[in-house]
């Protein structure tokens, strides 16, 4: 089984979102040997910038046109993480929440490779998957608690899980499982404490699902 993990956060050993991750990935490794895994850290890829002979390899890919050399260095670049997604079994994804979305890096690396014909079709009418990954698990931190009756309700400030869950639908994931980690990052750190025991306690319900 060939599982993709893609980590979000820059804090490295100090990050929850990997923390729980890594922990989930341990777990699936101690039932089944036959899992590779391939970590994609969106701050260790060095992502090719989203610029001009970025933007104008995409819109020639579509196209079918001739490329720019630069064009084509980057194209290649942007092909070699589309494999990645186009390799995987599963997916795990974990990602931290900022300024109630996503880090920008982990929006760079999604605006690379959701690329038409390749990660998702479009026919002019309606959008596709272009993957079938049978199973993904994402992990989502937060440092406050969203509730609905609050002060910040997630149907007015949640942009990350929302988000996130849409596009990997969208790309083919099959059966998407998320946990959210509320909490994560509180005055209270009894309460981070548990909020973050807890989440890692669902992640190990998933396990046997997962590897099913």
């Amino acid at each position: 089984m060939k599982l993709l993990e893609i980590q979000s956060s820059p804090r490295g050993e100090s990050s929850d979102s990997i923390a729980l991750t890594r922990s989930f990935i341990e777990a699936c490794k101690s039932y089944s040997s036959s899992i590779v895994v391939d970590t994609l850290n969106v701050w260790h890829e060095r992502l090719p910038e989203f610029d001009y002979e970025t933007i104008g390899a995409k819109y020639k890919a579509v196209k079918h046109e001739t490329m720019t050399e630069a064009e084509s260095n980057v194209w290649e670049r942007i092909q070699s993480l589309i494999f990645r997604f186009q390799n995987a079994d599963r997916i795990v994804l974990g990602t931290p929440m900022w300024n109630f979305s996503v880090p920008y890096k982990l929006k760079q690396l999604i605006d690379l490779v959701a690329q038409r014909n390749f990660l998702f079709t479009y026919d002019g009418k309606e959008y596709g998957p272009a993957l079938h990954v049978e199973k993904a698990v994402t992990v989502y931190t937060r440092g406050s608690r969203f509730l609905e009756a609050s002060a910040i309700p997630p149907s007015r400030f949640d942009h990350q899980a929302p988000y996130v869950d849409l596009w990997l639908r969208l790309i083919g994931v099959q059966d998407l499982r998320s946990i959210i980690v509320d909490n994560a990052w509180n005055h209270d750190a009894r309460e981070s404490e548990r909020s973050l025991a807890d989440g890692q306690a669902q992640l190990i319900e998933l396990v046997e699902w997962f590897l099913e």
